[in-house]
This record gives structure tokens, sequence and C-alpha cells, in this order.
């Protein structure tokens, strides 16, 4: 018979971390944690293209319980997040609970519990189940004729492989996106001749990168409070950014304009070429898809050896690329920055059956997707997902994970002490955060803003915006530790 586990967590990334913390604190002690992955740390283990940095500044990029002082950089490089989650993973304990190697398929509720099952047939079961799979978790490989044939060397930025040398060979990089922005400088420096398939241009402004000096990192240890300033006037820039030019469009129009014009105006000072500024001129509102930051990635484009082809690929043979145009290019090297599939595959990650045989992919894409405070569904029991529709507020994902362990917190808390086992979000409290959530995406730049040609993973296959949670982080954690105990029942 397979061990019965308190709760099992599948995904060892900062989300699946954070809710073994939440878990462990409110003491729940036997606890798995699986992922698919060698390792621990998700996004952080899996991505270590070249250029890889978190986006948005260090110093709120951090769970606000376990500040590291020591980042290098205000945009610290992708290796000193995987060491941080080492390090939490130590600090915590957590890694006793971990078990890599683990593909979940397949998740069902049987009425009092949750019976787990991994590829190769093996089974485990647990009283309650959290899916910390990630956003961005399942990539994308494009549906481009030919690119099975092609003969040269094919290396996906979610799979990097270490050993693909550029020096002195002809590379191509489909996908324009925020990978993309961090990696393509790179690849400039690196391959003799390099061609940027792009569908989309995507919208950058200037990144005020630079280096930790070992004094602030000092002052930050010594006094924890001075990194606590920094994190919040960060957070509330980032707070501005998304809330008043994004989320609250409607109102702010200005404001988003004004990014616009900040965005516009660090392409012009960095490419003199109106033709080749125009191509990487977004012709979509500004926060339709996600932006980013960069000091690198325009000034790439104007290296002799740099080519943009913003023609759409007809086909991929043997040894090249062909453009709708007819135009041939042969490379050495093919690069996928494609992104991920959040909406087909990734909303479950593995295959959830709930009360009745519910099947909670087929009833997302059949009845809109849709989870209560982003983190709970009717219909499954004794279940958190931790990455679903209406769930990410703001622009750190840390801000999302924190808000969903003071949720648990407030959640089990109450079950505990009504001496229930069970809970389940009910249908008319996950119906009023829908339509709640609904008339809030109205009023964003996602309903009323240029976002047709945004090609934006932030939209469903139904047209839908419903990645994001359309209110302001403090709304989130505001609701988190005070949403009404009766929208859940308990048994």
């Amino acid at each position: 018979m397979s061990k019965q586990y308190d709760a099992v967590i599948v995904g060892a990334g900062f989300g699946g971390m954070g809710a073994a913390i939440q878990l462990r604190r409110l003491g729940y002690r036997d606890l798995l944690i699986l992922d698919r992955e060698d390792d621990l740390g998700g996004t952080w283990h899996v991505n270590r293209y070249p250029g890889l940095a978190v986006d948005i500044p260090s110093s709120t990029y951090s769970y606000s319980f376990e500040p590291n002082p020591y980042w290098s950089r205000l945009f610290a490089p992708g290796a000193e997040l995987k060491d941080y989650a080492l390090h939490v993973a130590e600090k915590y304990d957590l890694r006793r609970s971990m078990r890599f190697g683990a593909t979940v398929t397949r998740a069902e509720w049987d009425g009092s519990r949750w019976t787990v099952g991994l590829d190769g047939g093996e089974t485990v079961t647990a009283t309650y189940l959290l899916a910390a799979t990630g956003f961005l978790s399942q990539p994308r490989t494009p549906d481009i004729d030919g690119i099975d044939t092609f003969r040269g060397d094919v290396v996906h930025t979610a799979a990097w492989d270490d050993a693909c040398d550029l020096a002195g060979r002809r590379a191509a990089i489909i996908g324009t996106g925020a990978t993309a922005v961090q990696l393509i400088p790179e690849l400039a420096k690196a391959a003799a001749e390099l061609t940027v398939y792009q569908r989309t241009p995507i919208w950058v402004s200037p990144k005020p990168d630079y280096a930790v000096p070992r004094a602030l990192q000092t002052a930050f240890a010594r006094i924890p409070q001075t990194q606590r300033l920094v994190r919040l006037l960060g957070s509330a820039v980032l707070e501005l950014m998304m809330i008043s030019g994004v989320i609250h469009y409607r109102r702010f129009r200005l404001a988003n304009r004004l990014a616009e014009r900040w965005c516009r105006a660090h392409l012009r000072r960095q490419v003199s070429d109106p033709e080749l500024r125009r191509k990487l001129l977004p012709d979509y509102s500004f926060g339709c898809k996600r932006p980013t930051f960069s000091n690198d990635y325009f000034p790439a484009f104007t290296r002799p050896h740099v080519h943009l082809e913003t023609s759409g690929i007809s086909r991929i043979d043997e040894t090249g690329v062909i453009t709708a145009d007819g135009r041939r290019t042969d490379i050495d090297v093919l690069v996928l920055a494609t992104g991920f599939n959040l909406w087909d595959v990734n909303f479950p990650a593995f295959e959830i059956i709930g009360r009745d045989g519910k099947n909670l992919g087929e009833w997302w894409r059949e009845n809109r997707f849709q989870a209560y405070e982003g983190v709970a569904v009717p219909g499954f029991p004794n279940f958190l997902s931790l990455n679903s529709p209406y769930s990410y507020s703001g622009l750190s994902y840390f801000t999302t994970i924190e808000s969903q362990m003071k949720h648990m917190d407030r959640l089990f808390t109450a079950m505990r002490r009504r001496g229930s086992r069970v809970f389940e979000v009910t249908q008319r409290a996950n119906d009023d955060f829908l339509a709640r959530m609904t008339e809030k995406v109205g009023q964003s730049v996602f309903a009323l803003g240029q976002c047709a040609t945004a090609n934006s993973y932030y939209f469903n296959q139904h047209g839908e915006a419903t990645l994001l949670r359309p209110t302001s982080t403090v709304n989130a954690h505001r609701e988190a530790v005070g949403f009404p105990l009766t929208d859940y029942t308990y048994a």
C-alpha cells in the first residue's frame, strides 16, 4: 500500500516551497514535494541560457520573510536565484520532503483523499493536493513545417545545451519575448551571423541595472530595515506601473501613454535607423504583453552581422529557414525562444479529476478559466492550485506566493478550528469572484487597449485575459487574510 501523506505538493520551485513552508507552520509535517526535474528551483533550475537574469529588481523578487542582502546586482543573474532557492530549501529543511525525477501524470479525489499517479505507474495518496507547477513550465515548440527535418543543432531556451558552441557559426533565433531580450545580445557576441525571426515586437524600457556595493550589502545584512525600505520602494514602482497603466487603464490612460513614450524614447536613443526602429516598435498598447527592461537588446540589432527578419516563416528544411516571401537563410544552429504553452497544457499541467469525475482541464476549457481568489475551484475538495486563472498579482511572483500563503493560513486555521479535514469552495463564492474579476478586466488595457496584435500569453484561447488578477497587490493580500470563511464548506 502507498504511504498516506498530509499533503502532496507538485512542483519544487518557489511556489511549492512557499506552500510547504506555510503547511509546516500550520503543523503539517508529513509532506511530499514532487518535481519532474533533477533538483529544486523550478524556473531557476531549468533555465540557464546566456544572459539569464530576473527582470524585476531583485529586492522584490524574494520572500519578504527571508530577504537576501547579498544580491550582486539590482537585477540579479539567474545563478543567484538558484542559489537563493537552495538556501531557502536548506534553512527551512524542505529537501527531505522533496523527490526529484517524479513526473505527476494524474490526480484523482476519491471522496476522502487524493490519489496521485506518477509516470511509471506508482501512486501516492494525500489528504491535500497542491499544484505548484508554475505558469511557464510547458515549453512551446513552434508548429512550423519542416522543423523536424533541420539537421543542425536545435536548442530551446528552457532546455539550454551548454555544449552548443556558437563561435564562428550561423545562428537563428525564433522569438522576441522577454527571454529573447536577454538572450539575443549574448548570441550576437558569439555567433558569426545571427538572424532574429520576430513575430511580435516587445515594449522595452531602460534597465537601471548596477552592481550592489559591498557596503550596501553589509548594511542590508546588519540593518534589515534598510533592505525592507528598498523593497517597499521597488514594489511601489512596480505597482504604479502595473496598476495605473494596465489594470486601471480606463481611468489612467495617460500613465499608459507615458510608459509607451518612455519606451519609444529608449528605442529612439539606441537605434538611429528609422526602418529598423519601425520594425522594433510594437503596434499594440503597453501592457497587453509583458514588457521588459534592457540596455543592450536594441543595440544588438545595429551590429552588422545581426539581421532582423519580420516576414513570417514559411518552412524550415535540412539546412535553413525560408520566409513567406521566399527568402532563404542557411544556418547551423536554431534557437527556439518560443515561450510556453499555458492554456492548452499548463492549466493544469497534469490531469486532475475532482468530485463526481469532474475533469479540471476540461471544465476550465468548456466553462471559462476561473479559480476563487486564484487558488480554489468548486468540485475539487482539499485542492489548491497555486498557478491558476486570476492568481498572478503584481509583477513579482513572490507577491502572488505570499498572498496565497496567507490564504492557506486563514483557510486551514478555520478548518482545524472546526475540527474538519475537508474543505471546498462554494459555487456561489466562485461565481461572485469570477463576476468581479470579469468586471475589473473590463476596465483594463486588456479590454480597452489595442491588444489584437500582441500575441500575448496573458490571453487564453477564448480571448480572455484571465492570467493576471486585475486588482492591486494590496487588495490581493487584504482579501487573502479576510475572505469570508463561509465561502468554503467544511466537513
